[in-house]
């Protein structure tokens, strides 16, 4: 194999495939280091083997970064209508789920199998089990790696964040960007289930394992509204993955069991018509009934509803639709989707990729402090750095 190449690209992910297929089709000579056997590892187990791929409904406010600002232009110059016309060009269909979510029908596999011939096609080379080891600058940049020295004019980091460790993800490319004086912000857990003290989980948690309701949650100005699910170690479900992504240690989380309604009002309601009916009774009518048992044992205790207060009821409605949680972590990189942090923006530009202080190098996909919600978002997020760093490395 010829040891040197326009690009070098570390990382065969959504991002680096991307990269590596728009920079063959201009005539780049590109090559993929992949430390794994396979490309396209995320990509292969993401929706449940169906690969949410993207959604319908794309901008700034559903990412997080330093910058709210710097993902608009790459989301802009490649959008999702730009990926769903090319799966379209290649025979995949997809369905459209709840909040706009897309899946390929298809499968998986078959987005990943069609980025590989892309690829092919544009010429791409592939380094599998591939360690990169020290990288250095001067001419150009060398390589060294467990299948020997390489070297390149541009090279890109598509490394990922290190999320899902089981799968080979590290930190590697904040180390890179540290190599070259960049900075970074740290990686953090994100659209990851949360954990909670022991007296919670033998109380609520445990007891009501299996259990999902739909919620809206809430936490550092940030709202949701999905199905919470309580487990053995505490809450998960679309709605704790999504609110994770804001939550500091210490902070509370506030659960709406009741979302549809001003629980105090209605618990009146319910008093003038049914005042005979005990509370857990009432709440059953709305919630599952475990759960509405143990709130009534735990909080709010049970009687007929005569027997509580106009007052009362106000108190019991309002922990209803103000549910204060206190989470003692998440489960972690361990089996969280996706990580905040990485590269700081302000080293890159937001048109190319490109760092600034280090003309042809690139860092795109997860390894930028650029995090999307649950739902598609950081798969266009690696589709439009990607694409991005690929019309000009």
């Amino acid at each position: 194999m010829n040891r040197h190449f326009d690009v070098i690209i570390i990382g065969a992910g959504a991002a680096g495939l991307m990269c590596a297929m728009e920079a063959g089709q201009r005539g780049r000579r590109v090559l993929i280091l992949e430390k794994s056997g396979r490309a396209g590892n995320k990509i292969r187990i993401s929706g449940g083997g169906k690969s949410n791929f993207t959604n319908l409904n794309m901008g700034a406010e559903y990412f997080l970064s330093r910058n709210p600002h710097f993902c608009k232009s790459p989301l802009a110059r490649y959008t999702q209508w730009d990926f769903m016309d090319l799966l379209s060009r290649h025979g995949l269909t997809w369905e459209e789920r709840e909040h706009g979510q897309l899946f390929c029908n298809q499968g998986a596999t078959a987005i990943v199998d069609l980025l590989l011939e892309q690829c092919r096609n544009a010429g791409v080379a592939f380094q599998y089990e591939c360690e990169v080891g020290e990288i250095s600058r001067g001419e150009h940049f060398q390589l060294r790696t467990s299948q020997g020295k390489f070297s390149s004019t541009s090279l890109v980091v598509a490394t990922g964040g290190p999320s899902i460790p089981r799968m080979g993800s590290t930190d590697f490319g904040l180390r890179i960007a540290r190599r070259f004086g960049l900075k970074s912000i740290p990686f953090k857990p994100a659209l990851v289930p949360f954990t909670f003290p022991p007296g919670f989980i033998a109380r609520v948690s445990r007891p009501l394992a299996g259990i999902s309701l739909n919620t809206a949650v809430s936490c550092n100005n940030a709202h949701f509204r999905e199905q919470l699910l309580f487990t053995h170690r505490g809450l998960s479900g679309p709605v704790i993955l999504q609110i994770s992504s804001y939550w500091n240690k210490g902070d509370h989380i506030s659960v709406d069991l009741l979302p549809d309604r001003d629980a105090g009002d209605w618990l009146r309601d319910e008093q003038g018509a049914h005042a005979n009916r005990r509370l857990n009774t009432v709440l059953g009518d709305q919630l599952p009934r475990r759960l509405a048992n143990i709130l009534c044992e735990q909080n709010f205790g049970n009687q007929p509803l005569q027997g509580f207060t106009h007052g009362q009821l106000a108190e019991i409605g309002a922990t209803l639709n103000a549910w204060q949680l206190l989470p003692s972590g998440t489960e972690g990189m361990r089996t969280a989707e996706a990580a905040t942090g990485g590269v700081d923006t302000r080293e890159l530009s937001s048109r190319t990729l490109e760092a600034g202080k280090v003309p042809g190098l690139y860092f795109i996909g997860e390894t930028v402090d650029v995090t999307g919600h649950l739902g598609g978002y950081n798969f266009q997020w690696a589709w439009s750095s990607g694409w991005c760093a690929g019309q000009v490395a």
